[in-house]
């Protein structure tokens, strides 16, 4: 263990980190799982295309198009309505096309900032809502979360907010378990990190709870994604991808969401490892990419009264992804123009099949060949 003196300042004490975390990189993890040969699913959560505003006729359409295996509604706004017959004929076309649905939402915790209780009224009933509606398109995920890294302030910090949603998951596992649905709680925008999302989902049940793994939100969080995987894994129900570029600052790191491949993520070793935890789950893409440029000035004191219980090992694998990272650049090929809401879409859907097509050609991911 390091022994800090008073030779030793904040910088050289992350770079020793940052050595630990590079090693621990190398060594071999045991006990989580076997090798999968088995080619993964690949998919794309409807939000990645957000500025066409399709309702899910149309989404399918487009995902019947791209050939992926899976496409996730994550948000109940998608649909024209949410009673039986219509949600049938959804069920019906995705069926057609070979694909499996998923369904999602947003907020499930009463007391986040995220919550519109105005819009979905009492939590535990927008959590039914969501399993009702997952049970009548046939899908087994009901995709959710708790709120965001705003969450983290204030007295009792994330910590009175995961009591909140336990207690609302634990209210709907009748419900959740006649449906034969899993919810899939996703560590959203920097809420909570991988270990946090693990407490919560044991403490709910794990038998009906599980994780929607998004490694991009891992790095908001100030975690590697390789971390995220390793924790998450093995209570993995479905994902949300998308690459980051991680880098260096003077008071820390600087994050950016970037199309597959830009970033810095070592997506070999990750698909492979995702194959050994989680082989039945689809590798889906949220592609958010050039959207979201944040600061984790983890140098600054004052940063770390929101992380009180951080894990020094897992931050030091931060750290060394912030070492060996470079700053974002945006692919010379992507649309550019005036700002405008078509300029939104042509950028969005190249981000998209950009991404698909990284992890058909690079990480050999998907059923189905486009």
């Amino acid at each position: 263990m390091i022994e800090p003196t008073d030779q030793w300042n904040r910088r050289q004490l992350l770079a020793s980190l940052a050595a630990m975390g590079a090693a621990s990189l190398s060594v071999p993890v045991r006990g989580l799982g076997g090798t999968s040969d088995k080619r993964l699913r690949l998919g794309f959560d409807n939000f990645s295309i957000r500025a066409f505003g399709w309702k899910a006729p149309r989404l399918i359409e487009y995902a019947s198009e791209l050939k992926v295996d899976t496409l996730l509604l994550s948000d109940l706004d998608v649909y024209e309505s949410l009673e039986q017959d219509y949600l049938q004929k959804v069920r019906d076309q995705a069926k057609g096309a070979g694909i499996e649905l998923q369904a999602g939402t947003g907020s499930i915790c009463p007391t986040s900032a995220s919550y519109n209780k105005k819009k979905w009224g009492e939590a535990q009933d927008h959590a039914r809502l969501l399993i009702r509606t997952a049970k009548r398109l046939g899908s087994s995920v009901a995709r959710c979360y708790l709120g965001s890294r705003g969450d983290r302030a204030g007295d009792g910090g994330i910590y009175r907010h995961i009591d909140q949603t336990v207690r609302i998951l634990k209210a709907v596992r009748s419900e959740a378990e006649d449906a034969n649905v899993k919810i899939a709680i996703e560590n959203h925008a920097g809420d909570m990190q991988a270990w946090e999302l693990v407490s919560l989902i044991e403490a709910a049940g794990k038998s009906f709870v599980g994780a929607t793994m998004d490694p991009g939100n891992a790095v908001w969080a100030m975690e590697d994604p390789m971390v995220n995987l390793e924790l998450l894994g093995p209570y993995v129900v479905t994902a949300g991808i998308r690459d980051t570029a991680v880098w260096e600052t003077d008071d820390g790191a600087a994050c950016m969401w970037a199309n597959m491949g830009h970033g810095t993520a070592d997506w070999p070793a990750y698909v492979k490892r995702f194959g050994q935890l989680c082989p039945q789950a689809s590798f889906v893409l949220e592609i958010i990419s050039y959207k979201w440029s944040g600061e984790l000035p983890y140098l600054k004191p004052e940063f770390w009264s929101n992380f009180p219980q951080a894990r020094a090992h897992e931050f030091a694998r931060f750290v060394a992804l912030a070492k060996r990272g470079r700053k974002y650049q945006i692919p010379s090929e992507r649309p550019t123009g005036s700002p405008s809401r078509e300029l939104e879409q042509a950028q969005q859907k190249f981000d998209l099949e950009e991404s698909l097509r990284y992890c058909r050609e690079e990480l050999g991911l998907g059923l189905r060949r486009a």
